[in-house]
């Protein structure tokens, strides 16, 4: 990824986090968007300046483009605060995202809002903010963080996972599916591919622990890499386009076991 310029949101920590430094090892300098800048000032651990400080130790460029996603009128300078710090942006993963647990009826409308506005309108203005530029450039990467929870529970009976409080969330994962393969066909041909990625099993981020105890004790756990070396594959010279594709399965490597566990041909 010699002289390419990578946008990851969400990447003070987790997923976001791990993405933002397997780019920047590849050489591309990476604009790590987040709302946490410094150390100690979230209740959560990491920091973009931490990440930053590794990305630099091994070589790497980046900096920190402080944001709420939540906040749209932060989300309309994202992209042009990346291009001022290093110029024209041609990977964009829009990877930050948040999850309240609980059942549909009992979802209170701000926490509603909050899901839409980060995981869907959040990344559906970076894509119309990116893309053009990228089109004009002739070449472009977007890779869009989904989640199993898209899927349609089929029943009944119904599997287990469908009853684990995360109808908002699968509705959000699932519009950020039909962005990702609209998208993908309506740019298709000018260079810009556009692709989601989703995790095979559960990544254990520290968001994720703080909700942990709605885990099941058997749900199956993915290495820490995997995510980070998939979503290097879809920013690489042939990742193809429309494709929405979970880490392990990319990968070629066994999908962890459990309910929740997707299989090969899903």
């Amino acid at each position: 990824m010699d002289g390419r310029v990578a946008i990851v949101t969400g990447a003070s920590r987790g997923i976001g986090q791990c993405i933002a430094e397997k780019l920047a090892a590849e050489g591309a300098a990476v604009a790590l968007v987040a709302r946490t800048v410094t150390p100690g000032s979230s209740a959560l651990p990491g920091s973009m300046e931490e990440v930053i400080a590794r990305i630099r130790a091994h070589g790497g460029e980046a900096v920190a483009i402080a944001a709420d996603l939540t906040d749209s009128e932060q989300v309309e300078t994202v992209i042009t605060r990346a291009e001022e710090a290093l110029g024209p942006v041609d990977t964009l993963v829009n990877n930050a995202g948040v999850n309240f647990y609980g059942p549909a009826l009992d979802i209170r409308p701000r926490r509603y809002g909050l899901m839409f506005q980060m995981m869907v309108h959040a990344p559906f203005r970076l894509c119309q903010l990116a893309v053009p530029g990228m089109v004009e450039r002739g070449r472009g990467w977007i890779v869009n963080i989904t989640s199993k929870q898209a899927r349609h529970p089929l029943g009944p009976p119904y599997p287990d996972w469908a009853s684990d409080g995360c109808v908002p969330y699968g509705m959000c994962k699932s519009a950020l599916d039909r962005l990702t393969t609209g998208l993908a066909a309506e740019v298709h041909g000018t260079g810009v591919h556009v692709n989601a990625l989703g995790t095979a099993g559960l990544v254990m981020t520290p968001g994720v622990a703080v909700v942990s105890p709605h885990t099941p004790d058997n749900t199956p756990v993915e290495d820490d890499s995997a995510m980070a070396d998939a979503a290097l594959v879809l920013c690489g010279p042939d990742p193809g386009t429309g494709r929405i594709v979970y880490s392990m399965e990319l990968l070629g490597r066994p999908f962890p076991d459990g309910p929740w566990a997707l299989s090969a041909t899903f």
